[in-house]
């Protein structure tokens, strides 16, 4: 695990946005009856640019997860999966073959187009993870797909003197580089650990749109002032604050074990998002083109 040796003190933020609004995922399925929970639908985007979807999963029963996600497509997005238990295959169009495993992370640029599969590498035991879509640019949509896989210690992690840890995933957090960077979104996406009543101050850009999602037990306060409660398995949209440099996070005093934030943040693009399934792009006539490609199965040539 690539952790700082040191620990830290985070900084102080001046200014702690506030939670907008409070979100309860959407108990659904996807792939072959993969059961799972959508946390950031359609009609959110809008409002979370660049953002597209959240899906969490986690479950202790096979049946739940075995069919997995057979070959699919997708064009004019980015993926984001990050792995906390279980095993899965990541197979596809350009030849890239990678192994999810817990601590893991898998950042695929679909760009113009590409065909893969998520598979289970597990007949029994728990699956958990997220699984977040990050729109590309409309200068961006048609560039050629990339995929990267990023093994568990190449994920930075920084524990703070309170015990507080946070892993790094993308963008730039306690002065550390995370393990993915991305133009133009600027993506920020933590996963941290907060032990009961302690606290975490992360600095934020004004500009970019950004959530929290509790999940692993337990209820953490979100913001400065009166803060909002936000209970395991919720989404806290937060505000866009000018004057805002970050957020404050404090999980409750009374925890039995430490709660876990997912914090994603990143610059909107401000265009159009037409999607149909698996293809995200701008115009319903693109849209129409990136379903005749799949059909004529020119889509990632």
């Amino acid at each position: 695990m690539n952790t700082d040796p040191r620990t830290h003190a985070a900084a102080s933020i001046q200014h702690s946005r506030q939670v907008e609004r409070l979100v309860r995922g959407q108990p659904t399925s996807d792939g072959d009856g993969v059961k799972l929970t959508r946390v950031l639908t359609q009609p959110l985007q809008k409002r979370l640019d660049p953002f597209l979807m959240l899906d969490a999963f986690g479950s202790d029963a096979a049946s739940d997860y075995i069919g997995g996600f057979p070959d699919h497509p997708h064009r004019g997005f980015e993926t984001v999966t990050i792995m906390l238990e279980g095993r899965m295959r990541h197979r596809d169009s350009v030849g890239n073959v990678g192994l999810l495993e817990p601590g893991s992370v898998q950042w695929m640029t679909a760009g113009r187009g590409i065909i893969h599969s998520e598979m289970p590498e597990q007949q029994e035991g728990r699956m958990a993870g997220f699984q977040l879509w990050v729109n590309l640019a409309a200068k961006d949509k048609m560039t050629a797909p990339a995929y990267r896989d990023v093994p568990p210690a190449q994920v930075p992690v920084v524990t703070l003197d309170a015990g507080v840890s946070v892993r790094v995933i993308a963008g730039q957090a306690l002065g550390r580089s995370g393990a993915v960077s991305r133009p133009t979104t600027e993506p920020i996406v933590l996963d941290i650990t907060l032990p009961a009543g302690q606290a975490f101050d992360c600095a934020l850009p004004a500009g970019h749109n950004a959530f929290v999602y509790v999940y692993g037990g337990g209820v953490v306060e979100v913001g400065g002032e009166a803060p909002a409660r936000v209970e395991s398995e919720r989404m806290a949209i937060l505000a866009n604050d000018p004057a805002a440099d970050g957020v404050r996070l404090r999980a409750d005093a009374g925890l039995a074990r430490p709660a876990r934030v997912l914090l994603v943040a990143g610059a909107p693009l401000n265009e159009p998002i037409a999607q149909y399934g698996p293809f995200v792009m701008n115009t319903s006539a693109e849209i129409q083109q990136a379903v005749t490609d799949f059909q004529r199965g020119v889509l990632a040539t």
